[in-house]
């Protein structure tokens, strides 16, 4: 578990910083998948978790989710639009192609189980210091989190740092494999970036120390 920010912790949980959760005072947010839950557990055993919020409710974002709620007795919090999937594990019922391939192997391999939702959360809203911003395009409810008196952004999947192909460190939009809508998707980008992030969290790729990079990256949409 990486300090990033006060009371902002990475858990990386693939090489390379292929996937990623974070801690943000008392809530875990994101779960990466089915397998990652010793791991989640295993770097939060000296920590006080009472909560678990998703991003999105993506294979390799609430994989996990179900095993760490039961284990800790925490809530699960996502948006209302989120809810559905979070709560019936159909992860891949918003990608553009469900019947491919990848598409397939998430649900089988990385995907877990359904976890009932106990609150809904909407932009505005705020948990542990950070605001929650609506980010939809990616999936239909991606929330994202802000903490304005450092800059400090919980993305998600907005934005990755890293080509998931090649795990080669940079700004890229997610892909459109598992984006339900590019073009709302690039409005949230720009959104993000009118915040004027400082610190950017991902769900994939480092954790960027924003010098420049952000600002360049949205000039080309």
């Amino acid at each position: 578990m990486k300090n990033i920010a006060p009371d902002v912790y990475q858990i990386p949980l693939f090489p390379r910083n292929a996937i990623n959760c974070y801690v943000v005072e008392d809530i875990l947010i994101d779960a990466g998948i089915r397998s990652s839950g010793n791991i989640i557990l295993n770097s939060i055993q000296n920590k006080t978790i009472t909560k678990h919020v998703l991003t999105h409710a993506h294979a390799d974002h609430q994989g996990s989710s179900k095993t760490i709620c039961d284990t800790l007795q925490i809530p699960l919090w996502c948006s209302a639009l989120e809810k559905e999937t979070a709560e019936n594990g159909n992860v891949i019922f918003g990608y553009p192609n469900p019947n491919h391939l990848i598409s397939k192997f998430q649900k089988k391999c990385w995907a877990g189980k359904g976890h009932p939702v106990s609150h809904t959360l909407k932009e505005g809203d705020h948990i542990a210091g950070f605001t929650v911003i609506e980010t939809p395009g990616h999936s239909h409810g991606h929330l994202s989190f802000f903490r304005e008196k450092d800059g400090t952004l919980i993305v998600g999947d907005v934005m990755t740092n890293m080509n998931l192909l090649t795990t080669s460190v940079g700004l890229h939009e997610p892909p459109q494999l598992f984006t339900t809508n590019q073009e709302l998707n690039r409005k949230s980008i720009k959104k993000l970036a009118l915040l004027k992030p400082k610190i950017l969290c991902f769900g994939h790729g480092p954790v960027l120390f924003n010098n420049g990079e952000l600002e360049k990256f949205i000039t080309k949409f």
